[in-house]
């Protein structure tokens, strides 16, 4: 059997952009052939707002990965996130079309199309369509109908949005740096696809993926989305008040979280302290490492009060046995499950890639950091060719928006 293409993953973030190169392993593995990561200054909350820096980042971390893989990529799938992301669920109708009333695959997709008929902005764009519940003939609690006998055919789905222009932007870059996009997926569903088991998303799970300049929320109840969410805030922020209170230079005060960082002041002994580096010439600082554990401690509890109350708002808060799952970079602070499982009431995990086939090769991939690079290479490996389960097509419903804004980079490049 020929070896199939490998793909390559991009996930462009607030803090890095990563790229991963992988072909199918065992067991619905990913084989990392190679991967990069490069600095990304060139996005805010997510979005891109200097376009010539993104580029710069996809095409060093793009050809680093090429380089380890040796291979020359022409296309990727990517993520997509930041505060424009939008959600809302729906419920389409149809009747069932053959005579004998066997419901047939093409029921399912007029019943989707009809979920779909909603009133969306004109500058906004459908990302993914995700049945979650069939209903035939008033009887609900459906997954599958196809075979089945009915008159009425009825489906609840999740739709994601995202705004076009942002959209525009991040193909242009990619396009810029030298690569077709082959499709779009909701960030914090590529994470899942990567940490989350089958149990979790049958039981109920809200999985918070804590990146750079956002957080990411995404709820499964009986093995399908239920809804998503992108709050604008994330690490970043932690680092910009730790830069302020501590007046010291932002990639310091980055350096210095890493290091020393906990989300609990509770954790940190009386009398530590730490070396901070000063603006300008001035001579570096002794600074009792408490001042900073509580800098952190009101921003990550801010945030996760926050995350708490958009998921109560959806009335699935009593759903989620399966507890929640924090990823993400900034799930690595020391005390953020302790904090979180305060703050929520229920059991709390840090969610870490758990489907790479070679690991060893590729250390610290493992990481949370790189929950949503891992999870897009997976779920586009294993999903190419068949019916996507986050849509109609292998990645959703970009397949128009592609074709328009590839003409649109090609007469304005």
């Amino acid at each position: 059997m020929a070896r199939e293409t490998p793909l390559v993953a991009l996930d462009v973030g607030t803090s890095k952009v990563c790229a991963l190169i992988g072909e199918p392993g065992p067991d619905q593995t990913v084989k990392v052939l190679g991967f990069s990561e490069s600095k990304s200054d060139g996005l805010r909350k997510g979005v891109i707002v200097n376009i010539e820096r993104t580029i710069a980042a996809i095409q060093q971390a793009v050809e680093e990965a090429e380089n380890q893989a040796g291979i020359d990529a022409s296309s990727v799938i990517v993520g997509i996130s930041g505060g424009h992301i939008k959600s809302q669920n729906s419920r389409g109708m149809t009747g069932v079309g053959r005579h004998d009333k066997e419901i047939s695959q093409d029921d399912v997709k007029r019943a989707i199309e009809a979920a779909k008929a909603v009133a969306i902005p004109i500058d906004r764009e459908v990302v993914h369509v995700i049945p979650y519940g069939f209903i035939i003939d008033g009887q609900d609690g459906i997954r599958d109908p196809v075979g089945m006998l009915g008159v009425r055919l009825e489906v609840d789905v999740h739709i994601i949005t995202g705004a076009v222009t942002s959209v525009q932007n991040l193909i242009k870059s990619i396009n810029r740096a030298g690569f077709d996009v082959d499709g779009i997926v909701l960030e914090p569903m590529a994470s899942a696809e990567s940490i989350l088991t089958e149990d979790e998303k049958d039981l109920g799970v809200a999985m918070v993926d804590i990146g750079g300049g956002t957080s990411d929320i995404v709820i499964y109840l009986n093995g399908t989305v239920r809804h998503s969410e992108v709050v604008s805030l994330g690490g970043e922020h932690v680092t910009r008040d730790i830069s302020l209170g501590l007046r010291t230079p932002h990639e310091r005060a980055e350096t210095i979280k890493r290091s020393y960082g906990c989300a609990l002041v509770s954790m940190i002994s009386n009398g530590q302290t730490i070396a901070v580096p000063s603006v300008g010439d001035r001579r570096d600082r002794e600074v009792a490492l408490r001042e900073m554990v509580e800098i952190i401690e009101i921003r990550m509890d801010e945030l996760m009060r926050l995350i708490q109350m958009e998921i109560q708002l959806t009335g699935y808060n009593e759903l989620i046995g399966g507890g929640v799952v924090l990823t993400g970079g900034a799930s690595l602070l020391p005390g953020i499950v302790e904090m979180t499982e305060g703050i929520f009431g229920c059991p709390v995990r840090i969610g870490k890639p758990r489907y790479i086939a070679n690991s060893e090769d590729f250390p610290g991939l493992d990481s949370p950091a790189y929950a949503t690079v891992t999870g897009l290479a997976r779920h586009g490996l294993y999903q190419r060719g068949k019916r996507d389960t986050f849509g109609p097509s292998v990645f959703g419903t970009f397949g128009k928006l592609f074709e328009r804004v590839g003409e649109w980079v090609r007469t304005n490049l």
